[in-house]
């Protein structure tokens, strides 16, 4: 049975811990970030023409630029699998995330569009299907993902990550803010990869001593979110940004606003996701301390805040 429109929807995510080295098999802790939203529609057409509207891109789903051959390749897997070759339809991403700033925008694509089309065609899915489906983009786009992502984009609670198992999400009650920061600098995921198998090529040892390194730091960040250990995680954020500046996946931009929030006050302060550009975190106790932050970043060239509280963000 097909609906006359099909709705997906999914949000924005930012990894508080565990960027890199979870693709080595250490654990992460991501965090969903429900405010941030992002809603595709697909809407049936009387022709079967098969149109795709977004920021990016307007226009037939053949002509979709190289940029988004990962979403191209989901869909055509999608129309495969509900022998849609000749269904027309509009679908329609309406996104609030910034693009290509660690904040999984790509992954949040590939979610909603995998719920907009099994709405569509009134078919049931499940969250290890769903995942298994939005990882075909996502190979596309990040060669060899984590998962994370995908299955922090689609939870509404925060999620400790080891590659290749499903995320446990975790307890958070923590009295403290986290301030996001674009640096208006679009992140280079996989320059940023490139470089961690360079250094791993490079200098084994001390690569691997700093990935190593950045897994202990997520084990200890979650007892640290659990006991409401504020003091420990900035300085565990603190830590883990020397280890990825080790592994080269920093950038000017992002060390200048980190360096900047840590002068500022904050507890602790690193960067999110991909690296090489993107966002940085920054750790402050109170909600004002956070606004006063926020002000502080925006004048020194951050291009977007968001503000998150870590008060009861899960549980166990």
């Amino acid at each position: 049975m097909v609906k006359q429109q099909g709705i997906g929807t999914s949000h924005a995510k930012i990894i508080l811990m565990g960027e890199h080295s979870v693709v080595y098999g250490q654990p992460a802790i991501a965090l969903p970030l429900p405010n941030v939203q992002l809603n595709v529609t697909l809407t049936g057409r009387q022709d079967n023409q098969q149109i795709i509207k977004s920021r990016y891109y307007h226009g037939s789903l053949i002509d979709l630029p190289v940029s988004m051959v990962g979403i191209k390749k989901l869909i055509d897997e999608l129309i495969k699998k509900f022998n849609g070759q000749d269904d027309g339809w509009d679908l329609s991403i309406q996104s609030q995330l910034p693009a290509e700033r660690g904040m999984g925008s790509s992954a949040a694509s590939a979610i909603a569009i995998t719920r907009a089309f099994f709405d569509y065609y009134d078919e049931p899915l499940d969250r290890t299907l769903l995942l298994q489906l939005a990882d075909i983009e996502e190979q596309v786009t990040h060669r060899s993902p984590s998962g994370l992502d995908a299955a922090t984009v689609s939870s509404d609670k925060p999620l400790f990550y080891v590659k290749g198992r499903i995320g446990v999400p975790i307890s958070m009650n923590l009295d403290a803010t986290l301030v996001i920061a674009d640096t208006g600098i679009k992140g280079a995921t996989k320059e940023a990869i490139t470089a961690v198998q360079t250094e791993l090529t490079n200098n084994k040892e001390q690569a691997q001593k700093h990935i190593t390194h950045l897994g202990q730091l997520v084990n200890q960040t979650k007892d640290y979110l659990a006991n409401n250990n504020v003091e420990s995680l900035g300085d565990a954020l603190n830590f883990s940004q020397t280890d990825l500046v080790a592994l080269n996946v920093s950038d000017p931009s992002l060390d200048k606003l980190i360096h900047i929030a840590r002068d500022s006050g904050a507890l602790g302060a690193k960067l999110t996701g991909g690296g090489r550009g993107g966002c940085m975190i920054a750790l402050t106790r109170t909600a004002m301390g956070a606004r006063r932050l926020a002000s502080i970043l925006k004048d020194n060239g951050a291009q977007h805040i968001w503000l998150q509280p870590l008060d009861k963000r899960g549980d166990n």
